[in-house]
């Protein structure tokens, strides 16, 4: 696969864009999922081959440039986290410039840091823009434990202008996203479905919103779907566990089911929330 796509370079999306765009077009790129790839596949198989490519490709695949955001749609930040271990850990030389571009993505995390761009709400979360802001929080939060992991394996420090971050910081900031995330935030609302006494009730979601088969035998024709999504009823089905987009950047959430920004669920909000929960837990009390 990785082959074929490094060989016809190109966004997927070219060819699918009347089935994916606009909301899931390929805005940042092929490049980063290359990078990405071939990232994974040297951790994977240690095949120098990997290893030759990044080095001679890694530019022209937009390692040095200034990503501040990880998601579905743009790696770059997850691949240099995962080429800075290969030099901190591995102690691969030649991958000492992702060390640099890592510490470059955590320094514009780090709030008073003379290279600092992120902003954060009132009450504390980090706020990159308004569609599905909680994917940045659990991906950001998660990338931030990893790296504090592999700062501290190898001694290291990240130095933000005069400003040095240590591992113990990182690990604290995460922390803090994640426990705003589940209810620890000026409006004490959980935005885990189903997690704590408070939750969205109306998540924009058509499986948990429509009535179950045993209360509505009938069938629901599509057009009769938007009957239930316009309701101001609490969801029918309690999606337990889904994260939704959150508040905004004032700390608001309205919990209406048409503002899909804010209260869609999404696997790509979920997905990194599972490894920055992982660590969490497993270092409880030890942070």
């Amino acid at each position: 696969v990785f082959q074929f796509a490094d060989k016809y370079r190109g966004p997927y999306s070219n060819g699918l864009k009347k089935v994916v765009c606009p909301f899931y077009c390929s805005y940042s790129g092929y490049q980063d999922e290359l990078l990405w790839g071939a990232a994974w596949l040297h951790r994977a198989t240690r095949n120098p081959t990997y290893l030759n490519y990044i080095q001679v490709n890694g530019q022209i695949l937009g390692a040095a440039e200034f990503d501040n955001t990880f998601g579905w749609d743009n790696k770059h930040v997850g691949a240099r986290i995962l080429l800075s271990k290969a030099f901190l850990v591995q102690r691969l030389k030649s991958l000492h410039d992702y060390k640099g571009h890592a510490d470059n993505f955590i320094c514009s995390l780090i709030p008073g840091a003379p290279f600092s761009s992120a902003q954060y709400t009132p009450g504390g979360l980090l706020f990159k823009m308004s569609d599905s802001n909680m994917q940045y929080v659990t991906s950001t939060s998660f990338l931030l434990l990893t790296y504090a992991k592999y700062l501290t394996s190898a001694h290291q420090v990240v130095n933000c202008g005069g400003t040095r971050v240590t591992p113990k910081r990182l690990r604290t900031i995460a922390k803090k996203q994640v426990d705003y995330l589940l209810g620890d935030n000026p409006l004490k609302m959980s935005y885990m479905v189903g997690y704590g006494p408070r939750y969205p009730q109306r998540i924009h979601h058509r499986g948990s919103s429509l009535p179950s088969v045993a209360n509505h035998p009938a069938k629901i024709q599509c057009s009769a779907g938007f009957n239930f999504m316009k309701s101001q009823s609490p969801n029918p089905n309690i999606l337990v566990g889904a994260v939704i987009g959150g508040p905004d950047q004032k700390d608001r959430f309205p919990d209406q089911r048409s503002d899909y920004e804010q209260s869609e669920p999404a696997t790509y909000i979920n997905a990194p929330l599972v490894g920055a929960l992982t660590y969490l837990a497993h270092s409880f009390g030890q942070l």
